[in-house]
């Protein structure tokens, strides 16, 4: 990955280029975002870019030996550290047993989220985490002598999901670095950090795509008109990810969005024997698919309740749920907005805490039938 390679975020790689250019590089930075913004691929540009021998004023030359070790992910002083899932029975209990999945994933890949990384390492019903055995791991890491960079550089993906004593360990290095190691965090969850980290490193705010950058890309790499374009950057709002998934109604959004229509007309008409059926459609997915499911869902009552109030310059919807929201969009109003909102935030928490998921589903479909008749 290079800053060329990175949609928009003009302002950051200068940012990023000045202070490598200056030598004022700090030893511990957290790039955080909403997701879909580039901030892993930022992140990981801006590696390769203290690492050149022969930098240009806007990116690496990638013709250099660290340029090229960087091309195949395979640099000796680079080192990752993300989610994963461990499984004994394989031995894949840190993540340099996932070394070779994760450089595969990377070369195919440059905007991706957990969801992808979960895909793709097959983790199935299990959460990702960063566990408390990868703390020994990064020490070991950080100890190791630079073999032919300038830095040593720690790049971790995701420190939210870090377990407490992997980011208490991580809070010791960066308070006490070893020389010329620079550690790069990216968060989408940059408030779940560990505070003493946050307050250690510093903060890089990666925005959200502008518009006309995102329109330019699709319309570039998917041969979209620029009306198409410039739609889908809007629906997309900022998010490439959002944004290619928008190009055609993918699989995931459409299931998600039938299981919504069904939930809301399963308790609009009372329909119980469907309400449960559904719970145990939803009980099978997976604890990561029923929590972005919630989330999509919070999504799509805050995208009706803004077409109910008639401001279509502030929504966000495809042309699928544009279409189910000229019938949906009126029953989403002052009088339950807020509470459709918190019952669906709710039951997200309960997923979240393990709770049984047919019976927060069912419970879910019960009590929204109360709020959609307001």
């Amino acid at each position: 990955m290079y800053f060329k390679d990175i949609i928009g975020q003009q302002e950051v790689k200068r940012r990023l280029v000045d202070v490598a250019r200056r030598g004022t590089i700090p030893h511990a930075q957290l790039f955080s975002e909403q997701g879909g913004a580039g901030a892993f691929p930022l992140a990981f540009a801006y590696a390769r870019y203290l690492n050149c021998t022969n930098r240009s004023e806007t990116d690496a030359c990638g013709h250099c030996p660290s340029c090229v070790k960087y091309d195949v992910i395979a640099h000796p002083d680079l080192h990752f550290i993300f989610p994963m899932v461990a499984k004994k029975e394989k031995k894949k209990e840190v993540c340099d047993d996932y070394l070779s999945e994760w450089r595969t994933f990377l070369k195919g890949h440059v905007y991706f989220n957990l969801d992808n990384w979960l895909e793709y390492m097959d983790a199935g019903n299990s959460q990702a985490l960063i566990y408390s055995k990868e703390s020994d791991e990064i020490v070991r890491k950080l100890s190791l002598k630079i073999y032919e960079a300038a830095y040593r550089i720690l790049l971790v993906w995701l420190p939210e999901k870090m377990h407490l004593s992997c980011a208490n360990k991580l809070l010791k290095v960066i308070e006490e670095p070893p020389a010329n190691t620079v550690i790069l965090m990216v968060s989408e969850s940059p408030d779940m950090v560990l505070g003493t980290i946050q307050s250690r490193a510093q903060r890089l705010n990666v925005r959200a795509i502008p518009e006309e950058d995102l329109a330019k890309a699709m319309a570039g790499g998917y041969g979209l008109t620029e009306e198409d374009a410039k739609r889908i950057a809007h629906l997309a709002n900022g998010n490439y990810l959002k944004a290619v998934e928008a190009i055609s109604l993918g699989e995931e959004n459409a299931f998600f969005l039938d299981q919504f229509k069904g939930m809301m007309r399963n308790s609009w008409s009372r329909n119980v024997k469907g309400m449960k059926a559904m719970a145990d459609l939803m009980a099978g997915i997976g604890r990561e698919r029923q929590k972005n499911f919630l989330s999509y869902c919070q999504r799509l009552v805050r995208e009706n309740f803004i077409s109910h109030l008639q401001m279509p310059e502030l929504n966000y919807m495809n042309r699928e749920e544009a279409a189910f929201a000229q019938k949906f969009a009126p029953f989403v109003n002052e009088r339950n907005v807020f509470d459709l909102m918190e019952e669906l935030s709710k039951a997200e928490q309960h997923i979240v805490q393990n709770v049984h998921a047919k019976m927060v589903f069912f419970d879910l479909s019960l009590r929204i039938t109360v709020l959609l008749k307001r």
